[in-house]
């Protein structure tokens, strides 16, 4: 008896701790750090620790939960430890460790996905819960489709961009790929229940979020969910009896012909006026440029190290070391190579890369050829693999994809697994010793995993929160908890710098911050980043926040400094070309700043941004003529609309090219008061106050409300009190 029920706790706290893990994707933590992200992770590490801890006390009291081996269990941890060597030998394996609060990954995720994997394998497959298990995830998957049907009708807020769905993930990627598990997850229960109204809900659920998946805009989903149904169908096609196959075969039919046909009549009208299906028939190689560049420079990186690769976080230093100009445009800073299997190659290089594949075809042929699950069953996880594969070749992964992937592993390795010898040898734990020695080490055990893993990361998560917040107490208070983060570096170290930065720049701009709470800010994000570089001198994104930092004390010498090592590191980066330029021009160096904009413009001449920097290079060098040309080149006119050649032109005191920006911006349809007022503003430089009034007259009858504001300007202007 007392067996039983030292067992029955182990059983049922490890049964309640994985049952909980579906409702994962429900959480969002707003008052942490990244909240859609670092609130599940903290979740999900805490269950599956919870869920270790009580499967080891379970094995010791019971032999039949003991781990057991297959193929895929095998590739599992061969593909884990190889991960280990690889974050150890990282530029930077504190991050390959522990990653941070935007990503939450690293080895750390890793070791708690293969925690997840055998405890779930053993404490779900004996007692026989998968299905159970996937119900409820299926249950917690609905929850989300209602919240994504009312962002669809507009009753619940997007939380990224305006238009594509992404409900509690808060990332319509994240969510696409959340939808494909649990579409064909939802056709496999459908398929085997014997329920009637449970199998067509659940068929509708299927056809609802199959749907939604579309609305998500997340074309790589989009194109591997298409294959899988298509996959699927095919092998019903193939195993299934004479009747079944007719249905299977006009499915692929019409899924082929559907498919085809949108792509053909992707320039009609119909597609056209139809945002959803205007953006998913817009795949195209062009389109894709940009990632197949991302993928060429990952590539580059893994022959520079092809067995170790860079680490879990170590994309990054390829990034940077082999940018391309001609992403300038794009994000500045890509952590990702956007494609899974890429990530995986420069992680932890052809070994990792390997391992990676070996998990999808360890999984298939398994469960192909040794599994005891149906035929429905077998389709339903393939389409499932294979929809996953394909998602995986465009997006990077992701906590839930990850829990996804890893319990459909668990699930095949509990159906084709077999004893360990040496396992089943080792004697069984006394209920005595289960609860005079198993149980208090399991709780000291859990405690310490807990408060090491997540509490501590909780409360940095927290505390950062505050520390970004205004505070009722001031300025002051905010850095003082921002020293107080910095006086115990964690994971989240470079994260906590950075925003250091933006509260220092934001001080120093601040009317209402005083002197002392300026020098104290910026201070604070000098010596930050500075043990930031010193710490990781290799990363080119920290020389360049600490160049911000030395900026806001006009320290340029240092800036400048800071800049040559981060051009050294990331020579093809256009932004550090532009931000040397722009603090030379500052610092009174015309033709140093006039070389730094043409080295940017010369490393990528079809942005014409880059042109305006340029231009203003030459202009501020003195030299119009040839200003103009670039202008005339890369615009059609020597008159465009840039903020910086506005700014040139007002340094260099040439009011009339001045005059014409601002015409230029006030005579756009939808031109807002304040354009019209600048252009006031420049003719009254110019010289000329009567078109400066003319100017301010017109702006009133476009703007009433603005008489008042209009009356007091022509006065200041009739009278040239006007502050420049």
């Amino acid at each position: 008896m007392e067996n039983t029920t030292t067992k029955q706790i182990a059983l049922w706290t490890a049964l309640g701790a994985l049952f909980l893990i579906p409702l994962t994707p429900l959480i969002v933590a707003n008052g942490y750090f990244f909240p859609f992200i670092s609130g599940k992770a903290f979740f999900f590490r805490i269950l599956v620790e919870i869920a270790v801890v009580a499967w080891a006390v379970l094995a010791a009291l019971d032999a039949a939960y003991r781990p057991r081996f297959s193929w895929i269990s095998a590739a599992a941890i061969g593909f884990v430890a190889w991960m280990f060597i690889a974050d150890v030998s990282a530029i930077n394996s504190a991050k390959a460790f522990w990653s941070n609060f935007e990503r939450m990954e690293g080895w750390v995720l890793l070791i708690h996905l293969l925690g997840f994997f055998f405890a779930s394998s053993a404490v779900l497959g004996v007692e026989k819960k998968w299905r159970a298990w996937f119900l409820i995830s299926l249950g917690v998957s609905a929850i989300i489709s209602v919240h994504a049907l009312l962002q669809l009708g507009g009753s619940a807020q997007i939380h990224q961009g305006s238009t594509r769905i992404d409900a509690s993930l808060g990332n319509s990627a994240y969510l696409a790929i959340y939808f494909l598990f649990n579409v064909f997850i939802a056709l496999w229960v459908a398929l085997t229940e014997k329920r009637m109204w449970l199998s067509y809900s659940l068929i509708v659920l299927a056809v609802i979020e199959g749907v939604l998946i579309f609305f998500t805009e997340t074309r790589g989903t989009i194109i591997g969910f298409t294959l899988a149904l298509a996959l699927a169908t095919l092998l019903t096609v193939i195993t299934a009896g004479k009747r079944l196959r007719t249905v299977a075969a006009a499915a692929f039919i019409l899924i082929l012909a559907s498919a085809s046909g949108l792509y053909l009549a992707r320039n009609s009208d119909f597609v056209r006026n139809n945002h959803v299906l205007e953006r998913v028939t817009s795949i195209s190689l062009s389109d894709g440029q940009t990632r197949f560049i991302i993928w060429s420079m990952a590539l580059k990186g893994v022959s520079e190290r092809p067995m170790l690769g860079w680490g879990q976080e170590g994309f990054n230093y390829i990034f940077n070391k082999y940018y391309e100009p001609s992403l300038y445009g794009q994000e500045v800073w890509f952590d990702r190579a956007h494609n899974a299997f890429i990530d995986w190659l420069t992680a932890g290089g052809v070994p990792a890369f390997l391992l990676y594949l070996s998990l999808f075809g360890s999984a298939l042929v398994l469960l192909w050829t040794r599994s005891e699950l149906s035929r429905p069953e077998r389709i339903a996880l393939t389409a499932a693999f294979v929809g996953y594969a394909v998602h995986n070749l465009f997006v990077f992964d992701n906590l839930y994809s990850y829990v996804y992937f890893f319990a459909l592993l668990s699930l095949v390795h509990s159906q084709v697994a077999r004893p360990v010898k040496q396992f089943e040898e080792m004697s069984e734990l006394s209920s005595e010793d289960g609860v005079t020695y198993a149980f208090p080490i399991a709780a000291v055990v859990v405690g310490v995993l807990i408060w090491y893993v997540n509490i501590s990361g909780m409360i940095v998560s927290t505390t950062l929160i505050s520390a970004m917040t205004p505070s009722n107490l001031g300025i002051k208070e905010n850095i003082r908890i921002f020293g107080e983060l910095a006086a115990h570096p964690s994971f989240a170290a470079q994260e906590i710098r950075e925003q250091i930065i933006s509260l220092a720049a934001s001080v120093v701009q601040s009317q209402q911050a005083t002197n002392e709470e300026k020098q104290a800010a910026v201070s604070l994000a000098i010596t930050e980043m500075q043990r930031q570089v010193a710490a990781y001198p290799l990363d080119a994104r920290e020389r360049l926040q600490l160049a911000y930092a030395y900026r806001l004390t006009g320290n340029s010498a240092e800036a400048l400094k800071e800049i040559g090592e981060a051009l050294k590191l990331s020579p093809g980066k256009v932004q550090i070309l532009i931000e040397e330029g722009m603090i030379l021009w500052d610092q009174g160096d015309m033709l140093g700043a006039q070389k730094a904009f043409s080295a940017a413009y010369n490393l990528a001449p079809q942005f014409t941004d880059l042109a305006a920097y340029a231009a203003v290079g030459h202009i501020i060098a003195g030299d119009l003529k040839a200003a103009d040309a670039v202008l005339v080149s890369a615009y059609g006119s020597v008159n465009a609309d840039s903020d910086v050649l506005a700014l040139a032109f007002y340094r260099t005191k040439n009011w009339a090219r001045l005059v014409g920006i601002w015409k230029l911006r006030a005579e756009k349809p939808g031109a807002s008061v304040e354009s019209w007022f600048s252009l006031a503003a420049a003719y009254y430089m110019a010289g000329d106050k009567v078109g400066a009034i003319r100017t301010i007259n017109h702006a009133v009858e476009l703007y009433p409300a603005a008489a008042a504001n209009a009356a007091a300007a022509i006065e200041q202007i009739k009278a040239g009190t006007v502050t420049q």
